[in-house]
């Protein structure tokens, strides 16, 4: 391969500036022309197509969303959607495509890799929700935001004696909530893949509460439901004042850690690598800080899990 493409779909995450850099300069490495679609597929059903260099990805390492930008596309769902996506890819001669992003960014990976058109996927993504890779680009970068975010609010709290209910992201996935929930001591951590009983929420902070406990941080994922809800329920239950934070957004932005610019810049040149290899229709991964590929249909026919060890871990240490 001579001549090859990268993108960035979904939504973003910190890291994935750092991958596309990585991308770029093994191809230059290897004298292998790349190119960059801007706005994900809808870009690449758009033509917004334009060629990189060493240049194009000058002082963005340190830098978090993605220089690509991205976007969601119906359109490319479809069949007509591909099909004129394959055209434009024909059209600028590029031979091979990288794809950075979620499940749903490598359903279509997986759909241009069946109708002959080589793909890799890296996993972006600060859910840490892909099977296959121990973590994702971003998910460590989300972590540290998030867990800052929670020590400010734990002065907050322990000023006022006071209850408080923290929404993080996590649609399907509870890493974000659980890795943050143990890294701060949080009395009860709520996601979607064991849905906490709310009793036993309750419960907990009761108890907390006869051996003197003057406050405390309740972590919930987004999948579980809302934090609104379930602060008015607790407030209703316990008489203990209660506030809520949702973080929202502010979880996705920031300069990446060192840790996601080391991990994206290495499946970025691992994605290369197995295009050149003749390679098609693999995710690229790190299992025991080993890089790793996967079939890209045999990871999303996976269903995401959370480390059940670190749960328990969870629960055993806020009593």
């Amino acid at each position: 391969m001579k001549r090859l493409g990268v993108l960035t779909s979904g939504g973003d995450a910190p890291g994935m500036n750092a991958a596309i850099r990585a991308v770029v300069r093994k191809c230059v490495f290897h004298e292998v022309e790349i190119y960059g679609i801007k706005n994900g597929y809808q870009g690449l059903i758009d033509g917004n197509i334009e060629k990189m260099d060493v240049g194009s990805v000058g002082d963005i390492i340190q830098r978090g969303g993605t220089k690509l930008y991205t976007a969601r596309s119906d359109e490319f769902k479809t069949e007509d959607g591909q099909r004129k996506g394959i055209e434009q890819l024909k059209k600028f001669g590029i031979e091979g495509l990288i794809v950075i992003g979620g499940d749903g960014s490598f359903r279509g990976a997986q759909k241009l890799t069946e109708k002959g058109f080589p793909c890799i996927g890296i996993p972006g993504t600060i859910d840490n929700d892909i099977a296959g890779t121990d973590f994702t680009i971003g998910f460590d970068t989300a972590l540290n935001t998030i867990i800052e975010a929670i020590d400010k609010i734990r002065d907050t709290a322990t000023s006022h004696e006071r209850t408080y209910v923290i929404e993080v992201m996590g649609r399907n996935a509870g890493d974000l909530a659980l890795w943050a929930g143990l890294a701060d001591g949080a009395e009860s951590i709520l996601i979607p893949e064991k849905p906490d009983d709310l009793n036993e929420v309750i419960s907990r902070l009761k108890r907390g509460v006869e051996r003197g406990k003057k406050h405390s941080i309740i972590i919930l994922a987004e999948g579980v439901g809302s934090a609104i809800d379930y602060g008015e329920q607790i407030q209703k239950e316990t008489n203990l004042e209660t506030r809520v934070t949702v973080l929202g957004h502010i979880q996705r932005g920031g300069s990446p850690t060192a840790n996601d610019r080391v991990l994206a810049s290495r499946l970025g040149a691992k994605a290369v690598e197995l295009l050149l290899q003749g390679k098609a229709g693999r995710m690229v991964g790190i299992q025991s800080n080993r890089l790793v590929d996967h079939d890209i249909s045999d990871i999303l026919g996976q269903k995401h899990t959370i480390d059940e060890e670190m749960y328990q871990l969870s629960k055993e240490l806020s009593i």
